[in-house]
């Protein structure tokens, strides 16, 4: 899976219906209202291809009512601490 992060502008008004309207979408994991800088929302998709993610970002996204503009980032790597914790796992005990 391919985990990507759109950045959103929205028209002011718009970013209560927006952040819920995001989550429905089918390969949107997490939406995420936040502050600072020109981003509003933060979309964070999980997809199996780069072609999903074109697809969810300008066919489903981009046409939302309110959203003025998108930045994609697609993540090369991802780590966490619950991934690092369950590699070791029985280790030690």
């Amino acid at each position: 899976m391919i985990t990507a992060f759109v950045s959103i502008e929205a028209e002011p008004g718009a970013i209560a219906e927006l952040a819920p309207a995001l989550a429905e979408i089918d390969g949107v994991r997490e939406a995420h209202s936040v502050a600072g800088g020109d981003t509003d929302l933060v979309a964070i998709l999980r997809v199996p291809t780069h072609e999903a993610i074109a697809t969810v970002v300008t066919e489903r996204i981009a046409k939302l009512p309110g959203v003025r503009s998108t930045r994609t980032s697609i993540a090369f790597r991802s780590y966490s601490n619950d991934q690092l914790e369950a590699g070791y796992e029985g280790f030690g005990d």
